[in-house]
C-alpha cells in the first residue's frame, strides 16, 4: 500500500481524504491533540483496521470523534445535564466524554463495553473532514501501539508508511498530549485520562469529579480498561526510561554519575547545562502547557540519538502537569527512583 501524505491546505485534499473515510479506509488526521488515525465509526470492518496497522490490543476501545454537538444524539442512549453543561463550557475541545453508548456503536469500537467516549475535536481540519465525510470518526493515536503519539503528520508517515491510506497534513498539534476523559456512566464523575482540561476545569462545571486510580498508578491485573489509555504500557520510545524524582541539583547529580554510553536525559528547558550527557528538553520547570507540547516530540527524538537509557525529571501532577505525569508514567512503566 502507498501511503499519500496530502496537505490539507490544498484544494481537494480534505475531500479526497473524506473519500477514503467514506470506502471503508484509514487516514491520518490532525486534532489539537496527537494525530489520530481516522475510520468511519459506524464501520465494524473499517474500524478493525485501525487495530491491524496500530497492532492495537482488542480490549483497548477508541473515541469517537463529531463536527458538531447536534451529531451525538444517535451515537449515545441519552444526553444528560451534565454532558450538556460540560459541552457547552468546553466543546470543541480537547475533552472526550464517555457515555452509554446507542446500537450504532459497533462493538469493534467499544471493544464490548457498554459504553463509548464522544469527541468534538476543535482543529478545523478535523472537523472539516469529518464533516466532508458525513459519518462520525474513530480515531485513536496515528502511531505505532506503545509507541510515543504522533504529534506532526511526519511522525505518522514514520509509524504509518505503506499501512494506511493516506496522512492529512494539517501542521503540529497545539496541545500535544491526548484528550482529557471523562465518564457520566458513573456518579459522580470520573476522571479516566488527564489531558488539556484539567481536573480542576471540570470540578468546575460538575462539582465532584473523582480520579481513577489508573491515572496515577497501573491498572490492577485483570481489569478491564474503560478508555483509552488506561491499561498498557504507552508512549514509550526504544529506550529504557527511568523517571527521577528530586530537585534540579539532585537530577543533574544523578544524571552525571551514572553517564556513559546509550545515557540520555529528558529535562526542562535551561537544565541541560548542568548535565553531562546527551539532554533532550521538554519544556520549562512550571510550563505545563510546553511541556504537554513537547513530550512526545521529546521521546521521539530520544530514538532518533540513539538513546538507549533515558533518565526523566519527573513532572509536577498539577493542571495540565498532570497529564505530563500520566503519560511520561507509562511510558516509563512506572519506574521511579525518589533522589535528593
Amino acid at each position: 500500500m502507498q501511503t499519500l501524505l496530502l496537505n490539507a491546505a490544498e484544494k481537494g485534499a480534505v475531500e479526497k481524504a473524506a473519500e477514503i473515510i467514506r470506502s471503508g479506509g484509514l487516514v491520518g488526521m490532525p486534532t489539537e491533540t496527537v494525530y489520530g488515525l481516522a475510520a468511519n465509526a459506524l464501520d465494524g470492518k473499517a474500524v478493525a483496521k485501525i487495530f491491524a496497522a496500530k497492532g492495537r490490543p482488542q480490549d483497548n476501545p477508541l473515541i469517537v470523534h463529531i463536527s458538531d454537538f447536534s451529531q451525538i444524539g444517535r451515537l449515545v442512549r441519552s444526553v444528560p445535564e451534565k454532558a450538556k453543561k460540560l459541552a457547552e463550557a468546553y466543546w470543541p475541545g480537547p475533552m472526550t466524554m464517555v457515555l452509554e453508548k446507542s446500537e450504532l456503536i459497533p462493538d469493534e469500537v467499544s471493544t464490548g463495553l457498554p459504553t463509548v467516549g464522544i469527541r468534538f475535536p476543535s482543529h478545523p481540519v478535523a472537523r472539516a473532514l469529518i464533516t466532508a465525510a458525513g459519518v462520525p470518526i474513530a480515531a485513536p493515536s496515528a502511531n505505532t501501539s506503545g509507541l510515543p503519539s504522533t504529534t506532526t503528520a511526519q511522525h505518522v508517515m514514520r509509524d504509518m508508511n505503506g499501512k494506511i491510506d493516506a496522512v492529512l497534513d494539517g501542521g503540529p498539534c497545539s496541545v500535544g498530549v491526548e484528550s482529557t476523559i471523562v465518564t457520566l456512566a458513573s456518579d459522580p464523575p470520573r476522571l479516566l485520562r488527564p489531558g488539556g482540561i484539567t481536573l480542576e476545569q471540570l470540578r468546575a462545571v460538575l462539582g465532584r469529579v473523582d480520579v481513577d486510580r489508573a491515572v496515577m498508578n497501573p491498572l490492577p491485573k485483570g481489569a478491564r480498561p474503560l478508555s483509552p489509555g488506561m491499561k498498557y504500557k504507552h508512549y514509550s520510545p526504544k529506550a529504557n526510561v527511568v523517571i527521577l524524582d528530586g530537585n534540579e541539583r539532585a537530577y543533574a547529580d544523578y544524571v552525571n554519575a551514572h553517564r556513559g554510553p546509550g545515557v540520555a536525559a529528558l529535562c526542562y528547558t535551561g537544565e541541560e547545562k548542568l548535565i553531562r550527557v546527551p539532554a533532550v528538553t521538554y519544556g520549562g520547570e512550571t510550563d505545563y502547557g510546553a511541556q504537554a507540547r513537547d513530550l512526545f516530540e521529546a521521546l521521539r527524538h530520544l530514538d532518533e540519538i540513539g538513546a538507549e537509557t533515558v533518565y526523566a525529571r519527573c513532572p509536577e501532577p498539577k493542571g495540565v502537569g498532570l497529564a505530563v505525569y500520566n503519560r511520561l508514567m507509562r511510558a516509563a512503566g512506572f519506574e521511579v527512583l525518589r533522589i535528593g
